[in-house]
């Protein structure tokens, strides 16, 4: 880190900024989770900084995953004053989802940089590969699974979402168009996860990072206050904008472009994680 924490300040708060706008924008232009694009723009904002190593990727998943709580509440409102929300199906997965999140969170504290790098490279870049070749007609199941024989997808969405420090939706969105739902009520049911699983998430990072040397101004654990002050906002105020930008797009096309971005962000990340092994 940077032996002036001023200099470091003055540089933190328009970068931070501009990660949540980059994060509306997409977010309402594609219908991406933002924590997909939050996470790796934090550990690239956190690596210019000059942010230990060590730290960069815990930082970067717990403050995403800090942000996830605000834009989820106001997302699955919305969503479920629509009929978006399948409430039972919340119902159904909330608790095995809740305890996927809650020990998958606490095993990334434990887990080295590089392996939480590893992780989350990895997944993004079949998150990368989803994107860019699936069909809207593949199916994995005629329906939704419930009960008992669901809590290891619901509790397995859960945990890889809480190591990877996003809210759930670039998996169970996926998973639910596979099982039939349809897309608006996949995205807000999604939106409802990600209540489940950053709560819980972000409880461990705080606790986990407590008396954490080297950490940058503001940050309570490995939550950067900072960064939640600044990208909220940012994210609510410019997801309208990349709304708009998609009505004038082609949406496959799109996708096919930050899918492309994605799986190079994912393969440098891999690139750095094995470097930092």
């Amino acid at each position: 880190m940077p032996a002036d924490p001023h200099t470091l300040l003055v540089w933190m708060v328009p970068l931070l900024a501009l990660t949540g706008l980059v994060a509306g924008v997409l977010a309402g232009l594609l219908g991406v989770g933002g924590g997909i694009v939050i996470v790796p723009a934090l550990y690239y904002v956190f690596d210019n900084l000059g942010i230990e190593p060590g730290l960069r990727m815990h930082l970067a998943v717990g403050t995403s995953l800090a942000t996830i709580i605000p834009t989820s509440l106001r997302s699955a409102r919305a969503h479920h004053q629509r009929g978006a929300v399948d409430v039972g199906l919340l119902r159904a997965w909330g608790i095995p989802m809740l305890a996927g999140a809650t020990a998958g969170a606490w095993v990334a504290t434990l887990v080295s940089a590089a392996t939480l790098t590893l992780v989350f490279a990895t997944v993004a870049f079949v998150v990368a590969l989803h994107m860019g070749f699936s069909r809207r007609q593949w199916r994995l199941a005629a329906a939704v699974p419930r009960g008992a024989i669901a809590w290891p997808l619901a509790g397995s969405i859960g945990a890889v979402s809480a190591v990877m420090g996003i809210g759930g939706g670039s998996l169970s969105v996926p998973v639910l168009s596979l099982c039939g739902v349809p897309m608006h009520r996949a995205v807000g049911t999604a939106a409802a996860f990600g209540i489940v699983i950053s709560i819980p998430a972000v409880l461990a990072f705080l606790v986990a990072g407590h008396g954490a040397v080297s950490l940058p101004p503001f940050s309570v654990g490995y939550v950067n206050l900072l960064g939640l002050a600044l990208i909220v906002p940012m994210t609510l105020l410019a997801a309208p904008l990349g709304a708009r930008l998609a009505h004038a797009a082609s949406q496959p096309a799109l996708r096919r472009a930050f899918a492309t971005f994605l799986a190079l962000t994912a393969l440098r990340m891999l690139r750095d994680a094995v470097a930092g092994a």
